[in-house]
């Protein structure tokens, strides 16, 4: 028994406190099941051999109303002179009367024990690397999910998560970024994304050390997986260029990022495999918001930001003419991506529309003006 608890405790991370109470408890119910009552039972281990020992506990009285709880005077004076009215007196059972039962029961707890155990173990385990990318291997797919074998469990990659265009063959070797660990009575699930935007930041701690060791500091990013990504970066360190560093010399770094997170995808049209792109915008992240948000509509000029009075995160943008499309960008990409990266709601106006709606508005307010006018002097008319 010493060396079963020891086996339980050294490989299946099982307390052996747990697992005595385990048996000590299904000793109790297969000893209620048999008698129909567990008020008089008691349970002792020896720590030295590993033995359990079931006693039946009875009050010595004048008159006996239930045998099992209670023994005679004259009984127990017959087992020693010393007994008195009152006094408790341990009978030990014959635990191979319901030891099967016990056991059965016991074994059914500590298994759902490990169960459990074994879930924390491992939920613990996969928690620490929740925000983070881990390396795995595509091993099963089905209509909602990729399957990612992580090493003790595998992770699901939803449609979502996936780049546009991506697919995967079974022990394609992949990384993925670790979003979500769910702690639940069936299992630990794990999600992971490789279209979640701090995929591209992990990757571009990876890859670039200036990032890595946090002489430049990722302050934000926005993504539409696939197509393009903006990534806002500031540096620590006046001798260094936060958006330089992330270019590289010749994009070097750029394309060492890249290269980590494009897939290739199958073109019906060609029958060949090529490359999903997806474009990367380094975006140089200042305190001032208006500066910011200038920086963001980039490659559109900018002619003014203004910010909603009501509204402080809200702003509108004024741009030339001439850049509108560029600065919405294609079905309001840029715009949006920008919102994002910001955290403003964005408003692009042309300078053409920007001026028409002020001169309705003074227009307004010179006819507000006028009415107030008209009735002062009826007003002053009348009295």
């Amino acid at each position: 028994m010493l060396e079963a608890f020891r086996i339980l405790e050294e490989e299946k991370h099982i307390n052996k406190v747990d697992i005595i109470e385990a048996v000590t408890e299904s000793l109790k119910s297969a000893y209620k099941r048999r008698y129909g009552q567990a008020e008089s039972c008691v349970i002792e281990y020896n720590e030295k051999t590993g033995d359990f020992q079931v006693f039946t506990v009875r009050e010595v009285v004048e008159e006996v109303f239930d045998s099992r709880l209670e023994i005679s005077l004259s009984e127990a004076l017959a087992i020693s002179s010393a007994y008195e009215l009152g006094d408790k007196i341990k009978f030990e059972e014959s635990v191979t009367e319901f030891g099967r039962v016990a056991a059965q029961s016991a074994k059914q707890t500590i298994v759902e024990k490990m169960r459990r155990q074994m879930r924390e173990v491992t939920f613990n385990e996969y928690k620490e690397h929740e925000g983070e990318i881990m390396a795995g291997t595509v091993e099963r797919f089905d209509q909602r999910f990729i399957y990612v074998n992580l090493g003790s469990l595998e992770a699901q990659l939803s449609h979502q998560d996936q780049i546009p265009g991506e697919s995967f063959k079974s022990h394609d070797r992949i990384e993925v970024y670790v979003y979500k660990v769910e702690n639940n009575p069936k299992g630990v699930n794990v999600f992971v994304s490789r279209s979640h935007p701090e995929f591209i930041k992990r990757i571009m701690e990876q890859e670039i050390p200036e990032v890595f060791d946090g002489t430049v500091e990722i302050m934000s990013v926005s993504r539409e997986a696939g197509d393009r990504t903006k990534v806002a970066v500031r540096s620590h360190n006046p001798n260094v260029d936060a958006i330089g560093t992330i270019v590289g010399r010749g994009g070097s770094n750029i394309k060492k990022v890249i290269s980590k997170f494009h897939p290739k995808r199958f073109d019906a049209k060609t029958g060949i495999e090529i490359p999903v792109e997806e474009n990367i915008d380094v975006i140089q992240w200042v305190d001032d918001p208006a500066e910011f948000i200038y920086n963001a509509i980039a490659p559109a000029e900018v002619d003014m930001v203004l910010f909603d009075d009501e509204d402080i995160k809200r702003a509108t943008v004024v741009v030339p003419d001439s850049k509108l499309s560029l600065a919405i960008g294609r079905r309001g990409q840029n715009v949006r991506l920008a919102a994002h990266l910001t955290g403003y709601r964005i408003d692009i106006k042309s300078a053409s529309e920007y001026e028409r709606l002020e001169a309705e508005k003074e227009d307004t307010s010179m006819e507000d003006s006028s009415a107030d006018v008209a009735i002062s002097e009826v007003t002053t008319e009348e009295e």
